[in-house]
């Protein structure tokens, strides 16, 4: 069995996930619980789409929660507050060969992953560096135009 994967979160990326798992264990699950007591008094459980649909999205949510747990459990939270260097958290500005600019924020939790091709090219970069991006479709070059804090 592997280790599990490290993942980098800053501070506010942390709360957002516990933000989320708060929801998910108190009312989303209660209110799975309750829509299934409740499709359970419509009689015959073999026939009843209610129940089954209520089953199942209990199933989801609790798979969620699963998977929430665990990301939180084998994260390490970093602070990241220069806009020097690229880090965890940063939203960086970058341009590729043609000259197109894009914004992108390294993050863990709905942004490009330090763990990426794109992400680990440009952790520790600073503005004016030049990065080689080993992309699945392809080697390119990213130049940092740009470094904010979130």
């Amino acid at each position: 069995m592997s280790e599990p994967r490290i993942e980098h979160l800053s501070p506010d990326q942390r709360a957002a996930l516990e933000a989320e798992l708060a929801e998910l264990e108190g009312p989303r699950r209660s209110a799975a619980v309750e829509a299934i007591a409740t499709a359970r008094a419509f009689g015959d459980l073999s026939e009843n789409f209610e129940y089954h649909a209520a089953k199942n999205e209990q199933g989801l949510l609790e798979a969620r929660i699963k998977k929430l747990q665990h990301r939180l459990n084998h994260a390490v939270t970093v602070e990241h507050d220069t806009d020097e260097h690229v880090g965890v958290g940063s939203i960086v500005e970058i341009a590729d060969e043609a000259g197109d600019s894009m914004e992108v924020e390294i993050s863990a939790v709905g942004g490009v992953s330090p763990d990426s091709p794109l992400g680990s090219a440009l952790m520790g970069a600073a503005v004016g560096d030049v990065v080689d991006v080993e992309a699945p479709r392809g080697p390119w070059k990213a130049r940092v135009l740009g470094i904010r804090r979130t």
